[in-house]
């Protein structure tokens, strides 16, 4: 009986969870209040705020993630795929906002679930990111994020 919990859930899952909890709670309270500050400062290279609705509240939610910008098209690998809040505000309401380079922009963001987030990740020249993603992802997802044409600001919201 040591490879499930007394719910006869599969220990791997019990694991993951665990994990996801306490990635959580270290990145909301310890990790994202500085990061976000600096991230919105532009202090933070190849890091970004993306701004979604809320799918139940209707509120703005922002979060930090890395994101590798080619050209106008930027590329998210989420740790926690489906079980992050704004991964799943995006297939509520697929239009976001993106602060790149201390300028927001407006932009539609796709979850594309053929894609490899492992070689995603390979792409976006930031090792300790990449580093830190697979360390403490549990369920790698991509999110592709098309950028509206132009870098002006949005202050439509």
């Amino acid at each position: 009986m040591d490879t499930t919990d007394r719910l006869d859930t599969p220990k791997s899952a019990v694991d993951d969870a665990t994990r996801r909890r306490r990635v959580r709670f270290v990145q909301r309270w310890i990790l994202n209040p500085p990061m976000k500050a600096a991230t919105w400062l532009g202090l933070v290279p190849g890091h970004v705020l993306i701004e979604t609705i809320g799918r139940v509240s209707g509120k703005r939610r922002r979060n930090v993630v890395g994101m590798h910008v080619d050209g106008d098209v930027g590329w998210i690998v989420a740790e926690q795929g489906r079980h992050s809040g704004y991964v799943r505000n995006v297939e509520a309401n697929p239009q976001v906002r993106v602060r790149v380079r201390r300028r927001w922009r407006t932009a539609t963001a796709v979850v594309v679930v053929d894609d490899d987030p492992q070689a995603r990740l390979d792409t976006f020249a930031m090792a300790r990111h990449a580093a830190a993603v697979r360390r403490f992802g549990t369920d790698l997802l991509t999110v592709r994020i098309d950028l509206a044409p132009g870098a002006g600001p949005d202050r439509s919201r």
